[in-house]
């Protein structure tokens, strides 16, 4: 078996937004021409995750809410005493949902339910230009 990678660029608006990345991944898949092996993203950087969700507009405004309960912006942070970056949340928040995500790939398609979708997610105050980093094994 062979790993294969590609680089993704993704440019978010800010904090909160969230940017469907299913395509992409497909297509790399497509280009590689793997069948079955699977495919891990990861996106480098401290203030950004990658996850699974039903990319409709209901869920992108609840996800970010739901953060916001669980980490809140206005909370005391230890990074924002010592950095004085307003991103202490940030931080935490990317880490609490991830940086990466590895997903089955079957008779050449990602093996994603009927309404799920790949999505980077900015947590960081302001817009970033991202990398997401592919890698797939199969054959």
């Amino acid at each position: 078996m062979e790993i294969k990678t590609k680089t993704i660029p993704v440019t978010t608006k800010g904090e909160g937004d969230m940017v469907d990345i299913s395509e992409e991944i497909k297509s790399a898949i497509n280009s590689f021409k793997v069948r079955d092996g699977i495919v891990t993203i990861f996106v480098t950087g401290s203030t950004a995750a990658v996850t699974t969700i039903e990319y409709e507009p209901g869920l992108r405004e609840d996800f970010p809410r739901m953060l916001e309960r669980v980490a809140p912006k206005n909370a005391e942070y230890e990074h924002q005493k010592m950095w004085h970056d307003g991103n202490g949340h940030s931080h935490v928040r990317a880490s609490l949902v991830g940086p990466s995500l590895t997903v089955p790939i079957r008779d050449g398609s990602l093996t994603l339910g009927t309404w799920q979708q790949v999505v980077l997610v900015e947590m960081d105050v302001h817009g970033r230009q991202r990398e997401v980093l592919l890698q797939v094994l199969g054959q």
